[in-house]
């Protein structure tokens, strides 16, 4: 299974988006995956259910700092070479869905709405795109790291 596809699974099994994509990167961060899906939980649902920044995105970011991270404060070159990382993840992830923010992402007019989890039935998947969006966030973030 690609890591595609487990992150599509993942949040078909009931994981907010944030873990369906680190998730499926948990041998790449090193971190045993129940521990793993609480330090992420809370960037479900554009973090917290806010629908700002994309739980997906916010799994690539993670991803990306475990990868492309610095721990050293004075590391300035590494420092640039993670943000840069993330910033060219944004815009691909811009062009190829059209925002990074999860209202827009969702077509929420009202996000506020929306704030409480919802139970994940078959009328539930068909108005999200968020498994697609997983899928395709892994993917992504699986390219940058095959480019180290």
């Amino acid at each position: 299974m690609s890591r595609g596809e487990d992150a599509y699974e993942n949040f078909l099994k009931g994981y907010n988006c944030s873990q369906s994509v680190v998730l499926a990167f948990s041998d790449v961060i090193g971190i045993e995956k129940d521990k793993l899906a609480v330090i992420i939980s809370g960037f479900g649902g554009g973090m917290g259910r806010m629908r700002e920044v994309c739980g997906c995105f916010s799994g690539i970011v993670m991803v990306l700092s475990e990868v492309y991270g610095y721990s050293d404060p004075k590391n300035i070159a590494q420092k640039k070479v993670l943000y840069e990382k993330i910033r060219a993840a944004a815009e691909q992830f811009k062009r190829d869905n059209g925002s990074i923010i999860c209202k827009e992402l969702l077509g929420l007019k009202k996000p506020e709405e929306s704030a409480q989890p919802e139970e994940r039935t078959p009328e539930y998947y068909k108005k999200r795109p968020c498994p697609k969006i997983c899928k395709y966030a892994a993917e992504l973030a699986e390219k940058f790291i095959t480019e180290k």
